[in-house]
């Protein structure tokens, strides 16, 4: 059966047509199409309506791609370490993609009373938030809504690494939640929304015994590109272990692994470490790597057409004269960093936010704290089940 179409409300002579109105406000902003739910009944069955909520994602992902030279991609971040002793309930900041301008300050409407919190990733305006005791939320702050995902399906939790994406066949999103228990041995379990349950799905798709897959990755989320999430792990073969560095990436579809290599050339001795992010809809790799002078030095590599490891090219190196900490890459290609020199006073470290094409640096994007960052967009996306509330 097609999806019940809500009673049309009667207009008077001169208005504009009912299916002309939600036309209208299915280009608008959420904001501005929230206040219509509470004009009657049927504007608001129309509004939560699936079919609505896709239509304005769409609009809204086709403004951002037909509008290039407008910063009208948004970031969100949100500081990973909390103080237990007076504790005060972290605040996700929501800042223009290019500048990290500030544009609004979001408080957590959960407690999240532990150390270490994370954004576990952000697809079309839903966030997954994780912490320290593998509590996991999932929240829309445009419409007011969250909800505490069940507790793990698995016998015990160790060295977790967790990806969130969004299942475009079933229209769904999905946790991912890698469990380390030792050198080589994972347990894997995969949340689905619409079930609003876990499921162990054992270590499916790895091919070889001898893969750690590891979150070297953090503070940036693990990507989602062309349906499945990657991580960097770890290959050791041969009878001298010898170790190699390798993507696994998890096809959210299939929910199996299959194997990526990195950029040739890209790991070696002078390599100190390999991040992978979502640049412009692609996959990319930073590596963290030896400079001839001193200080820091990015290389950053894009696959150019995914799953072609030929495809691999250097696009941008970004040198710093002291040591610089990969915090977050972003879709137009900033680099935002925590900066150490000489010069540093007080905390002992700035932030330092890189334009990767032009090398020029914004010196204070007003962050305060070490932070996760994650794209982001507004959106209507809904969610129910159990534990979901709305404030």
């Amino acid at each position: 059966m097609g999806e019940a179409r809500p009673q049309q409300p009667i207009l008077r002579q001169g208005y504009l047509p009912y299916d002309i109105v939600l036309n209208i406000l299915a280009r608008l902003p959420v904001k501005s199409v929230i206040r219509f739910r509470y004009i009657s009944k049927s504007y608001n069955s129309s509004i939560t309506a699936p079919n609505f909520i896709s239509t304005h994602l769409k609009n809204i992902k086709d403004s951002h791609d037909n509008d290039n030279d407008s910063d009208n991609g948004f970031v969100i971040h949100m500081p990973s370490v909390t103080d237990n002793i007076g504790f005060q309930r972290p605040v996700c900041t929501v800042a223009l993609d290019r500048t990290f301008d500030k544009i609004s300050e979001l408080g957590i409407p959960f407690d999240f009373h532990y150390i270490y919190t994370q954004i576990v990733g952000s697809c079309n305006g839903l966030l997954c938030l994780a912490n320290s005791a593998n509590v996991v939320y999932l929240w829309n702050p445009s419409i007011r809504i969250f909800k505490r995902l069940p507790d793990t399906c698995l016998g015990r939790l160790k060295d977790v690494t967790l990806g969130f994406a969004y299942h475009p066949e079933n229209n769904d999103y999905k946790v991912v939640r890698i469990s380390c228990l030792s050198l080589f041995t994972h347990e894997i379990e995969v949340y689905t929304l619409s079930s609003d349950s876990w499921r162990s799905v054992g270590t499916t798709g790895l091919t070889a015994t001898n893969v750690m897959v590891y979150d070297k990755n953090h503070p940036l989320p693990i990507p989602l590109v062309n349906g499945a999430l990657h991580w960097v792990s770890n290959v050791v073969e041969g009878e001298e272990n010898h170790r190699s560095r390798m993507v696994m990436a998890f096809d959210v579809n299939s929910e199996r692994f299959r194997e990526l290599a990195l950029p040739d050339g890209s790991v070696d001795e002078n390599t100190f470490q390999t991040f992978l992010a979502l640049f412009k809809g692609k996959l990319a790799s930073i590596v963290w790597e030896h400079s001839e002078q001193p200080g820091t030095r990015y290389s950053i590599w894009v696959m150019k057409e995914y799953g072609v490891i030929e495809s691999w090219n250097k696009l941008f190196v970004v040198p710093f004269e002291g040591v610089a900490y990969c915090i977050a890459f972003t879709e137009y290609g900033s680099l935002l960093v925590r900066y150490i020199n000489d010069q540093v006073e007080a905390q002992g470290f700035k932030f330092v936010l890189v334009d990767t094409e032009t090398l020029h640096e914004k010196k204070d994007p007003d962050i305060q704290h070490y932070s996760s960052v994650a794209t982001f967009m507004e959106s209507l996306v809904l969610f129910d089940g159990a534990n979901v509330v709305s404030y």
